[in-house]
Protein backbone atom coordinates (compact mmCIF):
# COMPACT_ATOMS: atom_id res chain seq x y z
CA UNK A 1 0.00 0.00 0.00
CA UNK A 2 1.18 2.90 -0.86
CA UNK A 3 0.80 6.32 0.85
CA UNK A 4 -0.69 9.92 -0.91
CA UNK A 5 2.09 12.57 -0.68
CA UNK A 6 1.42 15.72 -0.84
CA UNK A 7 3.78 17.81 -3.45
CA UNK A 8 6.35 19.37 -2.37
CA UNK A 9 6.39 23.20 -2.70
CA UNK A 10 8.21 24.42 -5.13
CA UNK A 11 11.42 25.90 -3.92
CA UNK A 12 11.30 30.09 -4.76
CA UNK A 13 12.79 31.17 -8.58
CA UNK A 14 14.65 33.98 -6.22
CA UNK A 15 13.39 37.40 -5.53
CA UNK A 16 10.50 38.84 -7.31
CA UNK A 17 10.91 41.96 -9.08
CA UNK A 18 8.77 44.75 -8.42
CA UNK A 19 7.90 48.22 -10.53
CA UNK A 20 8.41 51.01 -8.01
CA UNK A 21 7.57 54.28 -9.37
CA UNK A 22 9.01 57.21 -7.20
CA UNK A 23 7.14 60.35 -8.38
CA UNK A 24 8.64 64.10 -7.53
CA UNK A 25 6.54 66.96 -6.97
CA UNK A 26 8.75 69.32 -4.97
CA UNK A 27 11.26 71.61 -6.03
CA UNK A 28 14.96 70.31 -5.05
CA UNK A 29 15.38 72.40 -1.84
CA UNK A 30 14.03 73.66 1.07
CA UNK A 31 12.89 70.28 2.01
CA UNK A 32 14.17 66.80 1.99
CA UNK A 33 11.91 65.12 -0.59
CA UNK A 34 13.75 65.50 -3.31
CA UNK A 35 17.02 63.96 -1.75
CA UNK A 36 15.15 61.03 -0.27
CA UNK A 37 13.73 60.46 -3.17
CA UNK A 38 17.13 59.81 -5.36
CA UNK A 39 18.26 57.68 -1.74
CA UNK A 40 15.10 55.66 -2.42
CA UNK A 41 15.86 55.24 -6.06
CA UNK A 42 19.35 53.98 -5.41
CA UNK A 43 18.54 52.00 -2.70
CA UNK A 44 15.60 49.86 -4.17
CA UNK A 45 17.70 49.69 -7.38
CA UNK A 46 20.75 47.85 -5.56
CA UNK A 47 18.20 45.14 -4.64
CA UNK A 48 17.45 44.63 -8.62
CA UNK A 49 14.32 45.78 -8.74
CA UNK A 50 12.66 48.07 -11.44
CA UNK A 51 12.56 51.76 -10.61
CA UNK A 52 11.13 54.58 -12.54
CA UNK A 53 11.13 58.02 -11.65
CA UNK A 54 8.22 61.23 -12.62
CA UNK A 55 9.37 64.67 -12.25
CA UNK A 56 6.19 66.74 -12.54
CA UNK A 57 4.71 70.31 -10.93
CA UNK A 58 7.80 71.76 -9.15
CA UNK A 59 9.66 68.58 -9.26
CA UNK A 60 10.89 69.29 -12.76
CA UNK A 61 13.27 71.61 -11.37
CA UNK A 62 14.90 68.86 -9.57
CA UNK A 63 16.77 67.70 -13.34
CA UNK A 64 17.69 71.57 -14.44
CA UNK A 65 20.97 71.94 -15.44
CA UNK A 66 23.53 74.64 -14.01
CA UNK A 67 22.04 74.61 -10.14
CA UNK A 68 23.51 77.22 -7.62
CA UNK A 69 23.23 76.22 -3.97
CA UNK A 70 25.85 78.20 -2.98
CA UNK A 71 23.70 81.32 -1.73
CA UNK A 72 21.51 78.99 0.46
CA UNK A 73 24.35 76.85 1.79
CA UNK A 74 23.17 73.27 0.78
CA UNK A 75 24.78 71.13 -1.12
CA UNK A 76 24.11 70.74 -4.57
CA UNK A 77 23.20 67.06 -5.26
CA UNK A 78 21.69 66.88 -8.81
CA UNK A 79 25.16 65.72 -10.43
CA UNK A 80 23.74 62.42 -8.45
CA UNK A 81 21.36 61.97 -11.08
CA UNK A 82 23.92 61.28 -13.60
CA UNK A 83 24.56 58.29 -11.54
CA UNK A 84 20.96 56.53 -11.69
CA UNK A 85 22.36 54.91 -15.05
CA UNK A 86 25.05 52.72 -13.21
CA UNK A 87 21.93 51.83 -11.09
CA UNK A 88 20.09 50.59 -14.36
CA UNK A 89 17.89 53.17 -13.51
CA UNK A 90 16.54 54.61 -16.74
CA UNK A 91 13.32 55.64 -16.70
CA UNK A 92 13.19 59.20 -16.55
CA UNK A 93 9.66 60.65 -17.01
CA UNK A 94 8.78 64.33 -17.40
CA UNK A 95 5.22 65.65 -17.17
CA UNK A 96 4.82 67.94 -19.92
CA UNK A 97 2.53 70.61 -18.68
CA UNK A 98 4.46 70.80 -15.57
CA UNK A 99 7.60 71.29 -18.07
CA UNK A 100 5.92 73.97 -20.43
CA UNK A 101 3.98 75.91 -16.98
CA UNK A 102 7.68 76.30 -15.85
CA UNK A 103 9.35 77.67 -18.88
CA UNK A 104 11.42 74.15 -19.39
CA UNK A 105 12.38 72.23 -22.48
CA UNK A 106 14.62 68.83 -22.58
CA UNK A 107 17.53 70.29 -23.10
CA UNK A 108 17.49 72.55 -20.06
CA UNK A 109 18.04 69.01 -18.19
CA UNK A 110 20.95 67.37 -16.45
CA UNK A 111 19.85 63.56 -17.72
CA UNK A 112 17.91 61.76 -20.73
CA UNK A 113 14.19 61.71 -20.30
CA UNK A 114 11.08 60.92 -21.71
CA UNK A 115 8.17 63.70 -21.49
CA UNK A 116 4.67 62.09 -20.94
CA UNK A 117 1.07 63.95 -21.19
CA UNK A 118 -0.63 63.00 -18.26
CA UNK A 119 -2.66 60.31 -19.55
CA UNK A 120 0.41 58.95 -20.60
CA UNK A 121 1.70 59.12 -17.38
CA UNK A 122 -1.67 58.13 -15.42
CA UNK A 123 -1.48 54.63 -17.83
CA UNK A 124 2.02 53.82 -16.42
CA UNK A 125 1.32 54.71 -12.93
CA UNK A 126 -1.59 51.54 -13.74
CA UNK A 127 1.55 49.30 -14.60
CA UNK A 128 3.10 49.94 -11.21
CA UNK A 129 3.07 47.92 -8.31
CA UNK A 130 4.22 50.44 -5.83
CA UNK A 131 4.49 54.41 -6.08
CA UNK A 132 6.06 56.92 -3.61
CA UNK A 133 5.04 60.43 -3.65
CA UNK A 134 7.89 63.17 -2.86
Amino acid sequence: MTELQAPLPSAPSGPKVKKFMLVNRKAPYGTIYALESLEVALITATFDQDVSLVFMDDGVYQLVKGQQTQGIGIKNFSPAFRALEGYDVEKLYVDETSMAQRGLVEKDLLVPVEVLSSAQLGELMAQQDVILSF
